[in-house]
């Protein structure tokens, strides 16, 4: 079996993980949101509040992309 660099992992999931696409499509999704909000001079109290929300979902998808790279690099590095 051929090592992965570190670097290679996230691409190799996006190709072969749904779980993990469906994650960065997301992710993807969420940080598009989050630059047209940002790009305003004011929000309203809702968008402020959508923000946040956004912030927080992106962080939380963030982490399970992480996590499912480190349970692959486990399971396949050990595996090498």
């Amino acid at each position: 079996m051929n090592a992965v660099h570190g670097e290679d992992i996230p691409h190799q999931l996006l190709q072969q993980d749904h779980t993990y696409r469906a994650l960065a499509e997301r992710h993807h999704i969420l940080d598009d949101r989050l630059a047209s909000l940002t790009q305003r001079h004011y929000l309203s109290q809702s968008e402020q509040l959508e923000e946040s929300s956004i912030k927080k979902e992106k962080l939380a998808v963030k982490d399970q992309m992480a996590q499912i790279v480190r349970q692959w690099s486990s399971t396949h590095q050990s595996s090498s």
